[in-house]
């Protein structure tokens, strides 16, 4: 048989899963290679746009973080995994409900298939909450009792509750989303952006910035990172994958100072997440989509990407592996994996909408309004509406 190749589009850490897995691939291919093309997380995403928009230099597989599944779904270059000869609505139910609605577009195509999910969690400095004399319960009891405790953090240790006043925004916009809505617009392209579940978010974050609770500090700077390794920031809610990487890079002199523990309030959210998706334009769809199949539904597999990457399985069938009662080194020894389970099959499934990034921006643009200019929350809100409408409209 003449050779093959199979190529496949990644941004880290999915290239190294990829590369793990094709031992795997070549005993049941020999005569297919996989080529691996690997770019930064952000220079990835901006050549898949590219190659889409063009259709040309397309992969046979790309990968896909979910903030993009929506974004490149609506433009059709993409082919409809629901469709045969895929057919994979008839696995849905071997994958997290969620992350399986996540890579499902309004009109019920399916262009994306989940392979990692993150699962939220509230992760903070035991020695830090030690010094304040606070207890975890009074960070988790409620959004209020948080800010509290993060009132009485910084006036006791100088530590900042957060880096940026916008994450509790950011986690307060997604808690409450009914069936049907989605996060910034419903299915029948309502905004939904002055609802109650913004507004609280907005007050919240206004609140943290007065009090002088944040270090107004981007997630993935230096200064971020350095936060967590001199310790001053004393809490960080994300996707579980963070736990990963403050033990591998961002701050591994730190082990043993932090724990898990749920989202305040009872609060289920997600954080991110990887998928493969198959261009329409592939030349090799069939074998792309046995290589799909592969990375999702294979349990050695994903858990493989688990132990190694922390890349927190997308199919349930794992979810029993004795590998979550394991404790966690860098979190003190804690079994926080059994937390991270139990959030992700508490996570309601967002829709999402072509216009979900153009959301995300508005909001972001007057959320900064409200935080740096003091503008009123209730007409920060009508501004996003009335914006996202015209663009609704369009």
């Amino acid at each position: 048989m003449a050779q093959q190749t199979l190529t496949v589009a990644a941004f880290p850490a999915i290239d190294d899963i990829v590369k793990a897995a094709l031992p795997q691939w070549k005993k049941k291919h020999p005569n297919v290679e996989i080529k691996v093309v690997s770019r930064a997380y952000a220079d990835h995403h901006t050549a898949m746009t590219t190659a889409l928009s063009t259709s040309s230099n397309l992969p046979d597989v790309m990968a896909l973080e979910f903030g993009y599944v929506a974004r490149f779904s609506e433009g059709g270059g993409l082919e409809d995994l629901s469709q045969a000869p895929y057919k994979v609505k008839e696995q849905q139910s071997r994958f997290v409900p969620y992350a399986f609605r996540q890579g499902t577009a309004i009109s019920g195509a399916v262009m994306a298939v989940p392979t990692d999910i993150g699962p939220g969690t509230l992760l903070y400095r035991t020695d830090i909450l030690k010094k304040a004399g606070i207890a975890e319960a009074d960070l988790t009891k409620s959004w209020e009792s948080y800010i509290n405790a993060g009132i009485k953090i910084k006036a006791t240790t100088g530590a900042y509750l957060m880096p940026h006043a916008r994450d509790i925004k950011d986690i307060l916009i997604r808690t409450g989303v009914q069936n049907g809505e989605g996060l910034y617009l419903d299915a029948k392209g309502k905004v939904l952006v002055d609802s109650p579940r913004f507004v609280r978010a907005f007050e919240l974050a206004k609140k943290v910035r007065e009090n002088k609770l944040d270090g107004k500090i981007n997630a993935w700077s230096n200064e971020w990172s350095e936060g967590f390794k001199r310790g001053t920031i004393a809490t960080q809610m994300s996707g579980a994958w963070l736990a990963g990487h403050l033990n591998n890079w961002l701050a591994p002199s730190t082990k043993g100072q932090w724990q898990a523990a749920q989202l305040p309030e009872g609060a289920f959210g997600s954080w991110g997440g990887s998928f493969y998706a198959i261009p329409k334009t592939g030349k090799n769809k069939a074998l792309a989509w046995e290589f799909v199949q592969m990375m999702t539904l294979t349990p050695e597999l994903q858990l493989q990407a688990f132990k190694s990457q922390d890349a927190f399985p997308a199919l349930v069938a794992v979810h029993n592996d004795a590998f979550f009662d394991q404790p966690i080194e860098f979190l003190a020894n804690q079994k926080a994996r059994l937390l991270w389970r139990q959030a992700a099959a508490r996570i309601t499934a967002v829709d999402v909408h072509k216009l979900d990034p153009i959301a995300e921006e508005i909001i972001n643009t007057e959320m900064d309004k409200v935080l740096d200019q003091g503008k009123d929350v209730r007409q920060a809100l009508a501004d996003a509406k009335s914006l996202l409408e015209r663009r609704v409209r369009r």
